[in-house]
């Protein structure tokens, strides 16, 4: 259990990134970016090509994260420029990254890195991971407060008035889709390598699962601004990632059910915080009408003494 429980969070550390990356496009840009899952591929295939041929696996997570900004690069491009429905152009661009990711593995579903280092071979990633996703945030929080950060918040919010204003949006939605798609695949390469191996189908789904450390993260700790809301993110990939591995100890659950119990997740997480605001609501309404029953009924009283 406590070694289930050990490598969901180091697993969670590694999906914070990519859940960082959704954060950017669905809730700052509110951009429903499904290139993720093409994305997180095409790091993880970067990766284990240059690892495999001898080359640095800090270079090769850079290269990875570098290809993920020009995969959502594109992205943004059919948006802004090609005038293409946000949807639409994440769906071909994650169609299209399957085919280019088969390419970067040479024709391979999957490529093995056995008996190679990779960035985890020589470090304690208890030390290391924390430290890493701690300055991560950071620098995320740092580039979110420039001047080009808050356009890129503002262009989520009201991309009309942003525009009215003389800023140019379709620069700082290519910015922020090409960043999102770059941490979504500095994950897949993280990730990888710490599994030992890429798969062409290994990004399948990673769009639910940032989706689903975006929502607990905020449903459990909150979004009162963007600093407290990443943090909440991070966390959130975490808490998904121990739910998962104590759900697979269930004895009726298998590995094949893990993305049922995804689902499941994200459905509690989305519908726990509406349930709550209702009751809430209708505490709220049977306590003002309590108070106004007695407020009428003491004036009707006060009435009857006067007369």
């Amino acid at each position: 259990m406590l070694s289930s429980v050990l490598g969901a969070i180091e697993l969670g550390f590694l999906y914070a990134l990519m859940a960082l990356g959704v954060y950017i496009t669905f809730r700052i840009l509110d951009f429903p970016d499904l290139t993720v899952d093409g994305s997180f591929a095409t790091g993880g295939g970067i990766a284990a090509v240059m690892i495999s041929n001898g080359y640095n696996p800090l270079l090769a997570s850079i290269v990875a994260f570098a290809g993920g900004i020009a995969a959502g690069a594109c992205t943004g491009l059919l948006h802004t420029k090609g005038k293409i429905n946000g949807l639409l152009s994440g769906i071909l661009m994650m169609i299209a990254l399957y085919s280019i990711n088969m390419r970067i593995m040479r024709g391979k579903p999957n490529i093995a890195m056995i008996s190679v280092d990779t960035v985890f071979t020589s470090i304690n990633p208890w030390i290391v991971l924390p430290i890493f996703i701690i300055i991560v945030l950071l620098l995320m929080n740092w580039f979110l407060h420039t001047d080009l950060g808050l356009a890129l918040r503002a262009t989520g919010d009201n991309d009309r008035m942003i525009r009215s204003l003389g800023a140019n949006t379709d620069t700082t939605k290519i910015i922020g889709i090409s960043l999102a798609n770059g941490l979504v695949a500095l994950a897949g390469a993280l990730i990888a390598q710490q599994s030992g191996f890429a798969d062409i189908n290994m990004g399948i789904g990673m769009i639910v699962i940032g989706l689903a450390s975006v929502i607990i993260g905020e449903a459990i700790f909150g979004a009162r601004n963007v600093i407290h809301a990443t943090i909440a993110v991070v966390l959130g990939a975490i808490v998904y990632r121990i739910v998962v591995a104590l759900a697979l100890r269930v004895p009726w659950l298998d590995a094949s059910d893990l993305k049922i119990i995804t689902a499941v997740i994200v459905i509690v997480a989305l519908v726990f915080p509406t349930v709550s605001r209702s009751i809430k609501q209708k505490k709220l309404a049977k306590k003002r009408t309590a108070e106004l029953t007695g407020v009428l009924s003491k004036g009707a009283a006060g009435g009857d003494l006067h007369a």
